[in-house]
């Protein structure tokens, strides 16, 4: 069953976190953080996101916190995130061990000559780390063919262009392998990706998915190669993450984004020889208090918990 609003908003607490870089042009993440009797839960879709979308993430943050996540144990290999910077460096420095990088490309405002010295510059600083890049839809079909002629070897260019029939096209024209993302978590059928051959690897977020069992199955189904991914999430959204990826068998995940955080609800998760354990998150109490939210941004987060509590109610797949 969904819980009341009512039951929700008395376990919540609305925090702003301070980004070190800006990614997806924010300086701070905002999240709602539910202290459910199965554990800690997370609703935090981003600001743009209406209540038909941001439901989903409602969801992901009552199964873990009302439900509870599958009992899951040991590790998972982890990706580093480096964004639209001109310096990587600095980036780099945040992920000791990592050996896979996803490289923020097709930024607006910016050009493929600015993607292709951010690229080199991760290559010449880490030369034997596996490449990704993802361009978050910011290619037409032929700027993204030429994008892939001139970013040499990677492991796939994430989300080239918007449409998943762009996403087909694109893969029968280069050799670089091509990933999904928004084509699965922002569409109405994620399974078209894999019905139109568009993608050889699903990056699958929970939340958006509406939770771990939502994205098992999904990625299940979908007969792709998969890589979990944080939708920046808190240190609360990332055990969920961990779990997911630990059940999905998947590729090194983007689940190392609390290293783009300034501060966080609790210590940043240790990254030992690139891999991340899989843990539950108790908020620090202190932390929780030093980065709450101001009173108008949780009351505006309070209005958006009980619009999604309606979809939900009204959701044939969440009356359970």
């Amino acid at each position: 069953m969904i819980p009341t609003a009512d039951d929700i908003l008395e376990r919540a607490h609305v925090v702003a976190l301070p980004m070190a870089v800006k990614f997806r042009g924010i300086t701070t993440r905002e999240a709602l953080l539910i202290d459910g009797p199965a554990g800690w839960g997370e609703f935090s879709p981003f600001l743009e996101y209406g209540p038909e979308e941001s439901a989903a993430w409602l969801a992901s943050g009552i199964e873990a916190a009302f439900t509870g996540l599958p009992a899951v144990e040991g590790s998972v290999e982890v990706n580093g995130t480096i964004p639209a910077v001109a310096d990587v460096e600095p980036v780099l420095a945040r992920y000791p061990g990592v050996r896979t990088f996803k490289i923020k490309v097709a930024e607006k405002g910016q050009s493929l000559d600015h993607d292709l010295r951010r690229v080199n510059a991760v290559r010449e600083l880490r030369p034997d780390a596996t490449l990704r890049v993802d361009a978050n839809r910011g290619w037409s079909v032929d700027e993204a063919v030429e994008a892939a002629e001139k970013l040499g070897e990677l492991e796939y260019i994430e989300q080239p262009c918007a449409t998943v029939e762009e996403l087909a096209e694109v893969k029968r024209r280069v050799r670089t392998p091509i990933a999904a993302d928004e084509s699965i978590r922002r569409a109405a059928d994620p399974y078209r990706v894999a019905q139109l051959h568009a993608a050889d690897v699903a990056v699958c977020k929970v939340a958006p998915l509406g939770g771990v069992a939502g994205l098992v199955r999904i990625a299940r189904e979908l007969h792709l190669g998969v890589t979990v991914a944080s939708a920046l999430d808190t240190a609360v959204g990332m055990d969920a993450g961990l779990v997911a990826a630990k059940l999905t068998g998947s590729r090194a995940a983007g689940l190392a984004t609390q290293r783009l955080f300034v501060e966080d609800v609790a210590e940043p998760r240790a990254i030992t020889d690139g891999c991340m354990a899989v843990t539950r998150t108790t908020p620090d109490p202190d932390r929780m208090h030093a980065l709450r939210a101001p009173a108008a941004r949780r009351d505006w987060w309070f209005d958006r918990v009980r619009a999604c509590v309606e979809v939900l109610q009204r959701s044939p797949q969440f009356r359970v």
